[in-house]
């Protein structure tokens, strides 16, 4: 049986208003709940799935258990053979396969095994056989680490014909007066903890292995006494970190533990800054905060003209305009945006057709072009940028133009996309120079980039990469560095040097440099032996 409802017009137009509300109410719902699902998506994603953001083979996994197994030769292991510097092949040379030689700058110890006595005949005529030469083989082998006690026996001197003139000897400057440790040890004990991620405690428990029964509040109280000494190298690199032309700058959260009248779950802040012309110098310093407050200091002294580069964060906005400074995007972190909108996309809708892994690719374009211009001079990768990057950027603008306003601002795609917007007119400055990056991940990981390192929250300085440096007096704010503690050296006799306002005797190169090399392992061909 049908029912037959009968309306007004007004009713009828009124239901129809209802129906319209209630159609964007449900879109609104809609859109709100795929946000929140992509967006708990994401946190797990970050939670379980894998952090690296490279396109890397997923057939590699964690080789925690197996690394050896995998990564080794299958068979017998590698015998031992000699890398010919190139095997000509027609129409070009390449690199013969085989094990990498050894660093020719570490010490050698010579074994010779000769025949016995009985055997240096010859088989044919009976003469005796005589050396013509030898076959040599090299093998990498590791001293196991010694605990020993230096003893200073400070000699007295008396008159053998009165009591009045007795003298003993003074007893060498140290880094920490009357301190426990020695100088090779401190930079052992430092390096341990900051270069290779060795806690204090573990340090006390390696040491008693070997005899040395020490606390872990004995540790950290040297620690920081190494790290007063060693202020004014960290005074110097940052004055010579703001005098140079291009500057990279980021920050992360970092969780510092029973700080005077803060919780232990606050935020804390470590901020990074980088050299990218000049001397490689990275600096990190702590600030309790994340503010302009905290930020503007840090670059003081930082020269007009100069370049900066870092993310999309107000702050270094701020830092530029007021500094006067020309201020770059970074590729890498627009990319990160579209990589994180594609890892919420279930996995079998993703493929090339969407839209973030389009973005990724025309990003992934750029580099390749970065890549191949490496070894180029400045002036060519700057032709190179004109001629091949800019088509790239043509395009990415037009997919930018085309979708920013058609996705959801609050969904992660969306995110990605008003933030390329926003960063856009630094993003693409790179091109009118081809000696300013492109973006910071090839910077800061550069493994094969050695320089002075220095760090926040105790200090130390590391000639490799990085490394651990606090107490954020700035130079510009102490003035110009005086020199180093004066227990890092050697009086020498070389040259004098000018440092501020102070005349100080130039270091003898292999004082302070042995102690690197043998605690630090540093080639010795990457350290200076000229006086700073």
């Amino acid at each position: 049986m049908t029912t037959t409802i009968t309306l007004s017009a007004e009713d009828y137009q009124a239901l129809l208003t209802e129906q319209q509300r209630l159609t964007q109410q449900l879109r609104l719902v809609t859109i709100e709940r795929d946000c929140l699902k992509e967006r708990v998506d994401a946190f797990l994603h970050k939670l379980y799935a894998a952090k690296s953001e490279a396109r890397a083979n997923p057939a590699q996994r964690d080789l925690f258990l197996n690394e050896a197994e995998a990564l080794a030769p299958q068979g017998t292991p590698i015998a031992e053979e000699t890398t010919p510097a190139a095997v000509e092949v027609a129409g070009h040379s390449r690199k013969k396969r085989g094990r990498k030689p050894l660093d020719p700058h570490l010490p050698r110890e010579i074994v010779r095994h000769e025949l016995p006595e009985a055997e240096r005949v010859c088989a044919h005529d009976g003469s005796r056989l005589v050396e013509i030469g030898a076959e040599i083989s090299e093998q990498l082998d590791i001293v196991p680490q010694q605990v020993r006690v230096i003893q200073h026996h400070r000699i007295k001197y008396a008159c053998p014909c009165c009591d009045n003139s007795i003298r003993v000897t003074p007893a060498p400057v140290r880094i920490i007066p009357k301190g426990l440790f020695t100088e090779a040890a401190l930079a052992w004990i430092v390096t341990a903890k900051y270069q290779d991620g060795l806690p204090l405690y573990r340090q006390a428990a390696l040491l008693s292995r070997f005899g040395g029964d020490l606390s872990r509040t004995t540790l950290a109280a040297s620690m920081v006494r190494v790290g007063q000494a060693v202020q004014p190298i960290i005074n110097l690199l940052r004055d010579h970190l703001l005098e140079a032309d291009l500057i990279l700058g980021d920050e992360t959260v970092v969780q510092v533990l029973k700080e005077s009248g803060r919780a232990a779950q606050t935020k804390s802040y470590l901020w990074a800054q980088m050299t990218g012309s000049g001397p490689p110098i990275r600096l990190f310093s702590y600030t309790p905060g994340r503010g302009g407050t905290h930020a503007q200091p840090l670059y003081d002294g930082i020269k007009p003209g100069a370049v900066l580069m870092s993310d999309g964060y107000e702050v270094y906005n701020a830092i530029a305009a007021v500094r006067g400074v020309i201020h770059l995007g970074c590729w890498a972190h627009a990319r990160r945006y579209f990589v994180e909108a594609e890892a919420a996309i279930p996995k079998a809708a993703r493929g090339p057709d969407q839209l973030a892994t389009q973005f990724i690719a025309a990003i992934g374009e750029l580099y390749a072009i970065e890549a191949k211009a490496k070894d180029l001079s400045a002036e060519q990768r700057g032709q190179q940028r004109q001629q091949l990057s800019k088509p790239v950027l043509t395009k990415i603008e037009g997919l930018l133009v085309e979708h920013l306003h058609a996705v959801t601002p609050g969904s992660l795609l969306g995110k990605a996309l008003h933030y390329l917007s926003s960063q856009w007119p630094k993003l693409i400055r790179f091109v009118e120079n081809g000696a300013w990056p492109i973006g910071r991940v090839e910077m800061w990981r550069d493994g094969l980039r050695l320089g002075l390192t220095v760090a926040a929250s105790f200090v130390w300085q590391c000639l490799i990469s990085l490394t651990i440096a606090p107490f954020p007096h700035l130079a510009r704010q102490t003035g110009r560095a005086d020199f180093p503690h004066p227990a890092f050296f050697r009086t020498s006799s070389l040259r004098v040097q000018q440092v501020g306002a102070r005349t100080w005797q130039a270091v003898e190169p292999q004082s302070f440099i042995q102690v690197l090399v043998r605690v630090l392992a540093i080639p010795r061909s990457a350290l200076t032996t000229s006086a700073h």
